[in-house]
């Protein structure tokens, strides 16, 4: 049997697992330039190779086969790009890659949701991104009231919402602009709020950025700006938002603005300055008043607002399961993987929860249905 084999996907198996080519070529009893010489395309391994390299790399022979396409930098929104070590940059860029294989085939399983993201031009100005964020609410039929769960609201758009295992504590949030967007969050974070707030810049991104290279501080201000719009209109602000008692900010209403609208009081403040409901200097006072009482980091209310974890995944895998019969195991094997590397990759095993399901019926999701 000829091997079919492709560099890249080499390097991309090796890239996800967080591997040096010194280590790959330990385990398979090589050296360093000759897996460099497979990976650029210039040698293809003898069979027995190439399954020594798929072991250590969790991943079937088949793997190797070349791509359709790879995934490209300026496909992902990375938070603080300049910040993010390239190593970890290449690591998150192959994890999304896989990302992107694994929801092309729930795509063709299952229909998830329409994709709903408009593709709105580059704003220019403070005003066109507010009006960005109110055309948004509209076309999403939000309304002016809060957003009850910022993820769902995310997938119902028609992205995915997940973590990347192993990593997602040295990134912050991002999302990629691919034929279905996704988003990754970080969850090393506890509040609910720094997460709804992620999910929201990187719909701004989705929004207003696709084939543009963000990161910088022009791109980040405005996802952020949009974020700050998307959760809190302006106009609600502006009716809602508790004023200060002279000079003296009314933490208590920030407080009971914060459980309804679930953002943090630090987004309250920064979004009434913006919207000039405050001054500059009471502003700073509120950002002081927060580090004195270590709520710079996390608020100690935030375990009042319930966490809104991604559903999609999770359910899109017991949909499978349930109705089609296809598990874990045969995914992997579609994926020319294996079962533990898509443990990896989803964080979810299906298995436990299709035992412990009453009626299937019952945990099928109205917006995935079966590809007949």
């Amino acid at each position: 049997m000829n091997l079919v084999f492709d560099g890249a996907s080499l390097r991309l198996a090796r890239v996800f697992s967080g591997l040096a080519l010194d280590e790959v070529a330990s385990r398979v009893g090589k050296t360093r330039q000759y897996l460099h010489k497979l990976e650029t395309g210039q040698g293809t391994p003898t069979a027995q190779l190439a399954q020594d390299l798929a072991d250590a790399l969790q991943v079937e022979v088949g793997f190797f086969a070349p791509k359709a396409r790879h995934l490209h930098e300026e496909q992902f929104h990375f938070r603080k790009l300049l910040t993010t070590k390239a190593t970890i940059r290449q690591v998150a860029i192959a994890r999304g890659e896989m990302v992107d294989i694994l929801i092309k085939y729930l795509d063709q399983e299952l229909h998830l949701p329409e994709i709903n993201i408009p593709n709105i031009p580059q704003p220019r100005t403070y005003e066109d991104l507010e009006r960005t964020a109110e055309y948004c609410r509209k076309e999403w039929e939000l309304g002016l009231g809060p957003i009850d769960n910022m993820t769902r609201l995310a997938e119902n758009l028609g992205t995915v919402v997940t973590t990347f295992n192993g990593i997602s504590k040295e990134i912050d949030a991002l999302s990629v602009s691919v034929e279905r967007p996704f988003i990754v969050r970080n969850i090393a974070k506890e509040s609910a709020c720094r997460h709804r707030f992620d999910i929201a810049h990187e719909l701004g991104h989705l929004v207003m950025h696709e084939g543009l290279v963000t990161g910088d501080r022009v791109t980040e201000s405005q996802a952020n700006r949009f974020a700050s719009a998307l959760l809190m209109p302006r106009s609600m602000m502006a009716k809602l938002f508790p004023r200060p008692n002279g000079t003296r900010l009314d933490w208590k209403g920030m407080k009971e603005f914060k459980l309804t609208w679930k953002v943090s009081k630090a987004a309250i403040l920064f979004r009434a300055r913006q919207l000039e409901l405050i001054t500059e200097g009471q502003y700073k006072t509120g950002v002081i008043t927060l580090r004195k009482y270590g709520e710079s980091n996390g608020e100690k209310d935030d375990y009042l607002i319930p966490h809104e974890p991604p559903e999609t995944m999770a359910k899109a895998l017991l949909v499978l399961a349930t109705k089609k019969g296809i598990h874990s195991d045969d995914i992997a094997k579609a994926l020319h993987i294996k079962p533990a590397l898509l443990y990896e990759l989803t964080g979810v095993d299906n298995a436990p929860q299709i035992s412990n399901a009453k009626d299937p019926s019952e945990t099928r999701p109205r917006h995935l249905r079966l590809v007949k």
